[in-house]
């Protein structure tokens, strides 16, 4: 019996397959991408691609427009309904004919936010975020509908009623409310005005997410779409066959299914190896740039703590300088009897304008301060940088130990790494030797 299979439906669903294909893929590479990322404190973030998490904060808040909350960011919608006759045209017995039909729906008559870049601080600093371009998950601090009667209907929206109007409008609205936990992965980058790391949209990028939820129900989201969209990709085209068998009352061609089933294994099959290949091939290249981050920061340190010492000192030997004359001036004021010659309180002035114009204030506790904060926040700084590799390298290896990772990994020449430990992670350390004045 020869088999009929009506194209147009089935090449809807063979492009409706390759879609679900390309989703599944998506949400792969991106739930591999989150577990091959470790999360960063808010002082460890460097240049590159990085995970955060911390309270959102800004100074002063953003103030909602529906809910009227502190936030950071929001976004807000006004809907309205309408019910209305609408001409349908039809074909019936290869005539077109038209008809009335009633219809509804929901129609956006007002949309608005705000958008400003804001800062995401934990127990160890503060790192700047520029929301645009994110893919936000937000949290849902507004939702109502009203009719007429209520004053909501007018108080937030001065829009006429549109054509067919019902009376009701809905209203909505999400926010990153102030101070609410966030987990955050992006591009970090150099601000433009100050030196410091802020988290920005770059297209070259895989992901840019700002979300409400952990990393966990983060990763668990991606994971149910992985398996969800394979799952439908692999059934989706072997049932709308069978489905055209059973409407032309035609025998369900088996081989031409299980030929089918087959197909869409391998390519899921397929899939599944060019995204795990990929996240291999990114885990090893962010395993780099953790190891040149060390350096980088190694190099800050030979470079900035010397000037900061050669400063003090400055400072210091000007401060003596400044006391020895002062002290000069006192006593040769002191020693000098009223009524004889010699210099006075009112003959020194002269003397010591010239000195505050030869030094102006100077304060080495401030400078003393300022390197100790330096040398602080610099080995900090060291040994973030030292842990971050540390843990995409555990990343790297875990991988390259499991299977199936294990199997094609040689084929992108990735080998394990090691990590750095007390003993093993040895720099000559700056020495902050200030010379007595």
């Amino acid at each position: 019996m020869q088999t009929e299979i009506v194209w147009p439906a089935w090449l809807s669903a063979a492009a409706l397959t390759l879609l679900l294909f390309w989703l599944m893929v998506r949400a792969g590479r991106r739930l591999r991408f989150l577990a091959d990322t470790p999360t960063s404190k808010a002082k460890g973030v460097f240049i590159g691609q990085v995970e955060l998490a911390g309270r959102a904060v800004l100074d002063p808040p953003r103030r909602s427009f529906l809910a009227e909350v502190d936030c950071v960011w929001f976004h807000y919608s006004i809907e309205e309904k309408w019910e209305r006759n609408e001409t349908e045209t039809y074909t019936e017995n290869g005539k077109t004919k038209t008809r009335n039909v009633r219809k509804s729906g929901w129609t956006q008559i007002d949309a608005g936010g705000e958008a400003p870049a804001f800062f995401v601080e934990d127990d160890t600093g503060a790192v700047r975020v520029a929301p645009d371009g994110a893919e936000i998950e937000p949290l849902a601090v507004f939702s109502e509908t009203v009719s007429r009667g209520d004053a909501l209907y007018h108080q937030k929206t001065n829009h006429a009623e549109i054509s067919g109007s019902t009376g009701h409008r809905r209203f909505s609205e999400q926010a990153l409310p102030l101070r609410t936990e966030l987990f955050i992965t992006g591009h970090a980058r150099e601000r433009a005005d100050v030196v410091a790391p802020e988290i920005a949209a770059d297209r070259d990028q895989e992901l840019f997410l700002i979300s409400c939820r952990d990393e966990t129900r983060v990763q668990r989201g991606y994971r149910w779409r992985f398996w969800l969209y394979g799952l439908l990709m692999l059934s989706g085209l072997p049932l709308a066959t069978l489905f055209q068998f059973h409407s032309a009352q035609l025998p369900p061609n088996i081989a031409l299914v299980v030929g089918l089933v087959s197909v869409l294994a391998g390519f899921w099959l397929i899939g599944w190896l060019w995204m795990a290949f990929n996240s291999l091939v990114g885990l090893r290249n962010r395993t780099a740039q953790g190891w040149s981050l060390i350096d980088v920061q190694l190099k800050r340190r030979a470079d900035l703590i010397p000037r900061l010492v050669e400063t003090v000192s400055g400072l210091r030997t000007h401060e003596n300088t400044v006391q020895t004359e002062l002290a000069a001036l006192r006593t040769q004021a002191i020693a000098t009897a009223p009524g004889q010659p010699g210099p006075d309180i009112d003959s020194a002035r002269p003397l010591l304008q010239v000195v505050v114009e030869r030094y102006p204030e100077l304060k080495t506790s401030e400078a003393f301060l300022r390197l100790q904060r330096e040398l602080s926040d610099t080995e900090t700084r060291i040994a973030l940088a030292r842990d971050y590799y540390n843990s995409i390298a555990t990343h790297l290896n875990t991988r390259l130990a499991i299977i199936p990772d294990r199997w094609f990994a040689p084929l992108a020449g990735l080998r394990e790494q090691p990590l750095l430990n007390v003993e093993s992670f040895e720099r000559a350390p700056v020495t902050v030797k200030l010379t007595p004045p």
